[in-house]
C-alpha cells in the first residue's frame, strides 16, 4: 500500500532509532533515500549499507542542524543528489531535555527550539524549490504536545509548535499539491526514550497506554511511511497519534 517506488526522500536525523527505522521503511517502499546525521557519520553510513545491501539507494548527507545555516546547507546538499524534484521529506531529527521549570536553563530551552522547530520550519522553506505536486512533508510531534508526560514541559511545547506549524503549512502550501502532516508518538524504546529500557520505564510507560508494550521505532516509521506515499494522499494538516492509546 505504501508503494513509493520512484520518489526521493530526505530523513532527517536518520542514523538511529525512528529515523533510521523511517529511512529503511522507505527504501523497502521503493524510495530513494537520503539519510540525514548531525554527528553520528558512522551509522549512517551503516544505514546507507543497509539499505544499499537489500537492493535500494541511499546516500548520506552531513548536516548541523542546531546552527542557523544548518537547513540551508541540508537542502544544498540535497538539491545536489536529487536536483529539482524531492517527493518526500521526513523532518524527524530532535533533541529532548527533561527537566523542572525551576532546572530548565535559558540555553536549553533555545537548543530545544533550535533543533525541534527553527530547523524544520527553514529546512521546508529552502526544499520549497524542489517540492511541488504529490509531495509530503511528515513532522515528528509528540504524546507531550497533548499530555503532561514528566518533566518536560520545554520539550512539549517545541512539539505544540509543531503541531501549530502542520495546520499552517498545510493550509499555505496545499494548493501547490504538497501535503503536510505529522505524527506523534508515545514513548518509543530509543536512546531519547532510554527510560523505557528499565523495568521502571516500561511499567510507567504501560500504565498509560492501552495497548501494553513499549513501541519500537519501526511502529512509528509504518505511520510515516504511509503519510509518505500516495495512500494518504488526501490525508493534510493531520496529526495522527502513534502512541499504543495513551493517555485516553
Amino acid at each position: 500500500m505504501n508503494n513509493c517506488n520512484g520518489k526521493t526522500a530526505l530523513v532527517t536525523g536518520a542514523s538511529r532509532g525512528i529515523g533510521r527505522a523511517a529511512a529503511l521503511a522507505l527504501a523497502e517502499a521503493g524510495a530513494q533515500v537520503l539519510v540525514h546525521y548531525g554527528k553520528s557519520a558512522t551509522e549512517a553510513e551503516a544505514v546507507v549499507e543497509q539499505i544499499k545491501s537489500a537492493g535500494g539507494e541511499a546516500r548520506a548527507l552531513g548536516a548541523d542542524l542546531a546552527q542557523s545555516d544548518g537547513p540551508a546547507d541540508l537542502a544544498r546538499q540535497v538539491r545536489a543528489v536529487v536536483g529539482e524534484r524531492l517527493d518526500i521529506l521526513i523532518a524527524n531529527a530532535g533533541i529532548a531535555k527533561a527537566a523542572s521549570i525551576e532546572d530548565t536553563t535559558i540555553e536549553d530551552f533555545d537548543a530545544l527550539f533550535a533543533v525541534n522547530v527553527r530547523a524544520p520550519f527553514f529546512l521546508v522553506q529552502q526544499l520549497l524549490p524542489i517540492l511541488g505536486e504529490g509531495s509530503s512533508v511528515v513532522f515528528t510531534s509528540s504524546l507531550a504536545a497533548h499530555a503532561a508526560v514528566g518533566t518536560l514541559a520545554a520539550y512539549a511545547a517545541t512539539k505544540g509548535a509543531i503541531d501549530t506549524l502542520v495546520k499552517h503549512f498545510a493550509a499555505v502550501l496545499g494548493p501547490r499539491g504538497i501535503r503536510v502532516n505529522a505524527v506523534a508518538p508515545g514513548v518509543v524504546a530509543t536512546d531519547m526514550s532510554s527510560f523505557a529500557k528499565t523495568d521502571e520505564g516500561r511499567q510507567s510507560t504501560t500504565a498509560m497506554q492501552a495497548l501494553k508494550r513499549v513501541a519500537q521505532p519501526e511502529d512509528i516509521a509504518g505511520a510515516m511511511a504511509f503519510l509518505a506515499s500516495d495512500a494518504a494522499r488526501w490525508v493534510s494538516g493531520d496529526t495522527l497519534r502513534v502512541d499504543g492509546g495513551s493517555k485516553l
